[in-house]
C-alpha cells in the first residue's frame, strides 16, 4: 500500500485534488481544468498515479509544477504595504520590540532579543549569497501568528530556514526533537517541516526545511534526520553546492510570487 490518500479542495476558484502523505503533506495534486498531475517529487510518481486513478477522466500531462507564466506575474504589481522583500532579518520581532521593548532592568535577558540576534545573523549570511543568483526573503507572516523565519530561493531550490539562537550551547538533536544545553528537549523540527510545507503549499513548489543554528558550541545528531537538513550560520553556503535545479527565470518568477504578501494568507 501507498499509504497516500486523496484530499479535495478549491483553490483561486478551481478545484484540485491533493494528494497526501500519512504526516498531512501534499507531495502532489490534480488540475481537473488541465489535467495536469503536478510532482512536487518524481520520487513517489507510480504511487501518486495510483491512488489518482479513480479520479482521472482522461489523458493526463504528469510533471512538476509549471513556473508562473510573465502574465501571471504582471498581476503581482505590488503596493509597498504587501511586498514582502523590504522585511529586515528579525522583521517581526524588530516591532515588537519597538511597540513592547519591556522593563528597562532585568536580571534575564529577553529572549525576543536573543531570537532577534539569531536572526538577524542567519539573514545576514544568506543575504550574502544575492550575487550567487540568489533571493532571499525575510519574516513572512502565515495565518495564525506563524512565521517562516528565511526563505531562500537560487538555483539549488528552495528553502525554508527556521532559526535558532544556540550560542556557546551543546545541541542534541533525536528527530523531531532538539535539546538545547539542559534544557527540555522540545519537537522542534516538526514546525521546521512544518514550515517548509507550508511553504510549498503556498508556491505549488518543492520547498526544503532547514534548521540554521547561530553559534553553537557544539552539535550531536543521533539517528537519520527526515529530510531536514540541520547548518550553521557559518556554514550556510552549502544550500549553494547543488545547483541546477530552477533556472534563472524561474528563481526571479518564484522570488515574484513570494514576495507577496497575499501569497500566504490562506495557508
Amino acid at each position: 500500500m501507498s499509504a497516500l490518500r486523496v484530499v479535495p479542495s478549491w483553490r483561486h476558484g478551481q478545484e484540485r485534488l491533493y494528494v497526501c502523505r500519512t504526516d498531512g503533506r501534499n507531495i502532489a495534486w490534480y488540475d481537473r481544468e488541465t489535467a495536469r498531475v503536478n510532482l512536487l517529487s518524481d520520487e513517489r510518481r507510480e504511487d501518486v498515479l495510483e491512488v489518482l486513478g479513480p479520479f482521472l477522466t482522461g489523458p493526463v500531462t504528469v510533471g512538476p509544477p509549471p513556473v508562473p507564466t510573465p502574465a501571471e506575474l504582471a498581476r503581482l504589481t505590488l503596493h509597498p504595504d504587501d511586498d514582502l522583500a523590504p522585511n529586515r532579518p528579525g522583521e517581526a520581532l524588530l516591532i515588537a520590540l519597538d511597540r513592547d521593548p519591556g522593563p528597562s532592568r532585568r536580571l534575564r535577558t529577553d529572549p525576543r532579543r536573543r531570537a532577534l540576534t539569531a536572526e538577524q545573523t542567519v539573514g545576514e549570511a544568506l543575504d550574502r549569497l544575492d550575487g550567487a543568483g540568489w533571493h532571499t526573503l525575510h519574516s513572512i507572516p502565515l495565518p495564525g501568528g506563524a512565521r517562516i523565519h528565511h526563505l531562500a530561493i537560487g538555483p539549488a531550490g528552495l528553502f525554508a530556514v527556521h532559526t535558532l539562537y544556540a550560542r556557546k550551547q551543546r545541541i542534541r538533536v533525536a528527530d523531531p526533537h532538539l535539546t538545547v544545553g539542559r534544557r527540555e528537549p522540545e519537537p522542534l523540527l516538526r514546525r521546521v517541516r512544518d514550515g517548509a510545507g507550508r511553504a510549498s503549499y503556498a508556491l505549488t513548489a518543492e520547498v526544503h526545511p532547514v534548521l540554521a543554528l547561530a553559534g553553537p558550541a557544539d552539535v550531536s545528531v543521533t539517528g537519520p534526520l527526515r529530510e531536514v537538513r540541520i547548518l550553521q550560520d557559518t556554514n550556510l553556503g552549502e544550500l549553494t553546492r547543488r545547483g541546477g535545479v530552477l533556472k534563472p527565470a524561474d528563481v526571479e518568477a518564484l522570488h515574484a510570487m513570494a514576495r507577496d504578501r497575499n501569497t500566504w494568507a490562506q495557508v
